[in-house]
């Protein structure tokens, strides 16, 4: 029993360190620009198999270090929502789509290395999958969408979603850039994650409110 004990607890030692050396690599220098050996070397195994041992393939290894860090979030934002529901405020539920990752990296201390490991995922389009994946098995997101929708004024549908995909951007690469910006220690424009959130909230639910520029009916808006 207390070889299996030991065993267990070498083994889960391992997949942490692999996790976390996984994590630091694909920020740092993007997914596809590391190999299983990168990480095995970095993270100091000598077997140069142990990450496929222990994940598989690379999207599955990926997608443990989303689920890692999912996980406490998604509590977060659970939270966020028992607050906010019932809120006829966007700014309210732009905060439950930003805050749980903007306290989940100050809760993490410095440094780290998850803002930007979403930032590189997410120029991969399969493997950006698995974030939408994520997003779209959370019954706690899909109230929080449901709720800023409920709250979003007359839009034309292309100009929603084109106002959705820059909530995405935004949310994902303004905490990489000042992830990046600590890890190298340059200036940051706000001094806090938590004043970091509340500036792209501040943005993120003006661009929701902000006017219409009507069609001009040039060839571009005929195209």
């Amino acid at each position: 029993m207390a070889g299996k004990i030991v065993r267990a607890d070498r083994a889960s030692a391992t997949r942490e360190a692999i996790l976390v050396t996984a994590e630091r690599l694909y920020a740092e220098h993007g997914v596809h620009a590391i190999s299983n050996r990168h990480i095995s070397d970095a993270a100091g195994q000598g077997n140069n198999t142990a990450v496929g041992y222990h994940f598989g393939t690379k999207t599955d290894l990926v997608r443990a270090i989303v689920g890692k860090h999912f996980a406490p979030m998604e509590r977060l934002r659970a939270d966020l929502l028992a607050r906010t529901t019932g809120s006829r405020e966007i700014r309210d539920w732009v905060a439950c789509m930003v805050r749980p990752s903007t306290i989940h990296l100050d809760q993490l201390g410095s440094p780290t290395w998850y803002a930007r490991f979403i930032a590189q995922v997410s120029t991969d389009p399969a493997l950006r999958e698995i974030i939408v994946e994520e997003s779209m098995n959370s019954d706690v997101m899909v109230r929080v969408v449901d709720g800023l929708n409920g709250c979003l004024p007359a839009l034309p549908p292309e100009v929603r979603a084109e106002r959705g995909d820059i909530s995405r951007h935004l949310m994902i690469h303004l905490p990489a850039e000042r992830e990046r910006a600590l890890a190298e220690g340059t200036p940051t424009p706000r001094a806090t994650w938590q004043d970091a959130a509340d500036g792209l909230i501040d943005a993120i639910a003006a661009m929701w409110l902000a006017p219409v520029t009507p069609a001009s009916g040039g060839p571009a808006a005929r195209d």
